[in-house]
């Protein structure tokens, strides 16, 4: 008999596969202070929390039986994914339950949005008739940009085309051919701004999109749009956004999270313009029946020793296998994430090729790794090791690994290449002895560069005085260089130069690079 421990809330629903269960004990005890839940963990096999409960690396080393920890929602902040993997603990959580509680709530507050229903109610419970007070819009005919277009963006398109309204779209993972299939516009997210009427968002909360709707982006709406946010607080710039309302550029906001919650006393709520909910995007009966289904099903699978379908962690691998692959984690990791950064379009396909000595081992865990670091630029925490794999492919985009005799003179050589609807663009590294990780070459220029800090990539024209002009504006910017590479194909031709400064590089240095003669492409990298 296995034993499951639910330390918070969950619909009994939804936790109804294991209490059904023959071969389970389920037992619940939620609100346990810490003593009290280190006792109850000791004998179980399997944990289910949501985001109350704090699953640190002291509870999970005292749980000596566990096997897999379930997150009933997407998030695993609280759980540590480091001492749950060192100690072979599989977690999985429900990243599809609250899809369609999420989309239905944006509607909600789109069309509560639009007919100024709250601010409505609120005068009629206080006794007052205001008919003309509360004129609204139609959704007919308006056109709704959607910044974020995944499983959520997707089922808002679809709801808002059902109000006859016009959908254009932006999404690093979205091209032309996916959004005719969706049966909406694609655009960039410039384009999305200009042309929307209602603004909303879905797109994880990461460092490329924390305050992506700012007040230059802003500047770029119609007057009298409206914005949506439904996602995570902190993707909208919550003072532009008053600034804004305040000014008459924008006409209203819909609100359901906030960069600081609980948000009582935040003064986006004084204005008459703003309807907002307390985060309510995925509290409705069904969303929480359903991600406590999904993580039930997962965690009775494994216990009965099959496969999880919404893994989080890194599977597990034998020591010996890890020895030799673990070198390599975080190369793999860089080489990702630099080429990410330098790509441009839309990506369609990966390719990963192995030779020397890693030809003999099993190189999946490293290309998993190196998707990762790709997907990471416009997803964040939520791709993993785990389910780097399953969310590109949920992306349409291909992953191909292939290994090779040719080493080009290494040891050991690692190569990632990106293709996307406008390029195709690639870079190999390997592990120096004594020395450790290096960039040997980035498209088809050799180069040597150490794939951490602060990075600064100019593809430029062979000319005298390049490298000079470059330094003398670092220079007048205070940016110290610690190294500096250079590539080339042949003398005047096409040319590569990689610099790694001290500390990151700001918007105007960035401007004024780009500027400088015979330069084409500047790209900032942090590492």
């Amino acid at each position: 008999m296995k034993r499951v421990l639910i330390c918070d809330p969950l619909s009994e629903d939804g936790i109804r596969p294991l209490l059904d269960a023959e071969d389970v004990e389920t037992i619940v005890q939620t609100s346990m202070d810490r003593d009290q839940l280190l006792e109850a963990v000791q004998e179980v096999e399997a944990i289910i929390v949501r985001s109350q409960t704090q699953l640190t690396r002291e509870v999970i080393e005292h749980a000596s039986n566990l096997k897999v920890i379930g997150r009933a929602g997407v998030g695993v902040d609280n759980i540590d994914l480091d001492a749950a993997t060192e100690s072979g603990v599989i977690v999985v959580n429900a990243p599809d339950g609250n899809t369609i509680s999420t989309a239905e709530h944006t509607m909600a507050m789109l069309m509560s949005l639009a007919r100024n229903i709250p601010q409505a109610y609120h005068e009629l419970k206080q006794k007052r008739w205001e008919r003309k007070k509360f004129v609204g819009v139609e959704l007919k005919g308006k056109t709704i940009g959607i910044v974020g277009f995944g499983r959520i963006g997707l089922e808002v398109a679809q709801r808002a085309k059902g109000h006859r309204m016009d959908v254009i779209a932006f999404d690093p993972f979205l091209n032309e051919e996916k959004a005719k299939k969706a049966g909406v516009k694609h655009g960039s997210l410039e384009d999305v701004l200009k042309a929307a009427d209602f603004l909303t968002v879905h797109t994880p909360l990461i460092e490329k999109t924390k305050h992506l709707i700012n007040k230059e982006a802003i500047e770029l709406m119609k007057p009298g749009a409206r914005i949506l946010n439904c996602a995570r607080g902190g993707i909208v710039e919550e003072d532009a956004l008053f600034e804004a309302i305040q000014e008459g550029k924008i006409a209203g906001a819909a609100l359901d999270v906030f960069e600081e919650e609980p948000a009582t006393e935040h003064p986006l709520l004084d204005l008459p313009e703003v309807i907002a909910t307390p985060h309510l995007g995925a509290s409705t009966i069904e969303a929480q029946e359903n991600v406590a289904t999904d993580v039930s099903y997962d965690i009775l699978e494994l216990l009965r020793g099959g496969t999880v379908k919404n893994p989080v962690n890194l599977p597990s691998v034998s020591s010996e296998m890890m020895e030799k692959l673990s070198p390599y984690f975080k190369l793999s990791e860089q080489l990702g994430a630099f080429l990410s950064k330098v790509v441009e379009g839309t990506l369609e396909r990966i390719h990963v090729y192995y030779s020397g000595e890693l030809l003999d081992v099993d190189t999946m865990p490293l290309t998993r790794i190196a998707v990762k670091g790709i997907l990471k630029r416009h997803i964040g925490e939520r791709v993993n090791d785990v389910n780097a794999f399953k969310t590109a492919s949920d992306k349409g985009i291909e992953i191909n690994e292939q290994k090779s005799t040719s080493t080009k003179g290494f040891t050991n050589l690692v190569t990632v290449e990106i293709e996307t609807d406008q390029e195709k663009r690639s870079i190999a590294g390997t592990l120096l002895n004594g020395l450790g990780a290096r960039i040997v070459q980035l498209d088809h220029y050799s180069i040597d560069v150490v794939p951490d800090g602060h990075l600064i990539v100019i593809q430029h024209t062979d000319q005298p005085g390049a490298i000079g002009r470059v330094g003398s504006l670092l220079a007048k910017h205070d940016m110290n260089i610690a190294t500096m590479q250079v590539g080339r194909t042949n003398l005047g031709g096409d040319a590569v130069m990689v610099l790694s400064v001290d500390r990151e590089v700001e918007g105007d240095c960035r401007e004024e690079l780009s500027a400088i003669a015979d330069i084409r492409k500047v790209k900032c990298l942090n590492l």
